[in-house]
């Protein structure tokens, strides 16, 4: 497959699993609804069910008799595999592969959940803290729904995990990014400067990093 048609595919699967987001029902999952999907096991058990991911909770969930569960038995998991993307898990934690090659690029899918606040005096709201909103929502299970109770607000982000000569090291903007190429500084910013690159575009990220590799 050619590589400008790779890089389109990503940046095509990316748009889907955040246009969600703005959507404000399902700003908190990865995908706009649950797709079946595959978890391998190290003992090389595949296991398909409905699957999503729960950039909230921070947890790959998958629907069983009508109810959204937690994948459990983490250190049993080998790769989960849905909607043609790969996940590994990380300190417990997956992330997911977008690139690999000779560097591996990896992202990490969070978000932050703002609680819409209390009535106060004078009409007026009272903020609680997020810690506070999040462990009662997740104690009745609201938190694993894909449509949150009105009023949160959601802000997804992502960080990074770049595997390059064996080592895994963690980035979260484009700056961070370049001190892992310092060898290749001249090369860095002059693909920088010519080219749009974000942190908050994984496709435009691959794109440099191929760019790096390749020269």
């Amino acid at each position: 497959m050619r590589p400008f048609t790779c890089l389109l595919i990503l940046s095509t699967l990316f748009n889907q699993g955040y246009a969600q987001s703005q959507k404000g029902e399902v700003a908190h999952y990865l995908f706009p609804a649950f797709t079946r999907g595959t978890v391998l096991m190290k003992s090389g058990v595949k296991n398909e069910t409905m699957l999503n991911y729960n950039s909230l909770t921070e947890e790959m969930i998958f629907e069983q008799n009508g109810k959204k569960l937690a994948l459990g038995n983490l250190e049993q998991v080998d790769t989960v595999y849905v909607a043609g993307r790969k996940f590994f898990l990380q300190k417990n934690k997956f992330i997911e592969i977008i690139y690999h090659s000779k560097y591996d690029l990896y992202v990490e899918h969070k978000c932050n959940l703002k609680d819409p606040g209390k009535p106060a005096a004078y009409g007026g709201t009272s903020q609680t803290s997020s810690t506070t909103s999040y462990s009662s929502y997740s104690a009745n299970g609201q938190l694993y729904e894909l449509k949150l109770p009105e009023g949160f607000e959601t802000n997804p982000y992502l960080i990074y995990w770049l595997k390059k000569e064996g080592k895994l090291s963690k980035f979260i903007n484009v700056r961070q990014l370049s001190k892992l190429f310092e060898e290749q500084s001249a090369l860095f910013k002059k693909y920088v400067k010519g080219n749009k690159v974000s942190e908050k575009d994984p496709p435009s990220l691959v794109a440099l990093i191929k760019y790096l590799e390749e020269h």
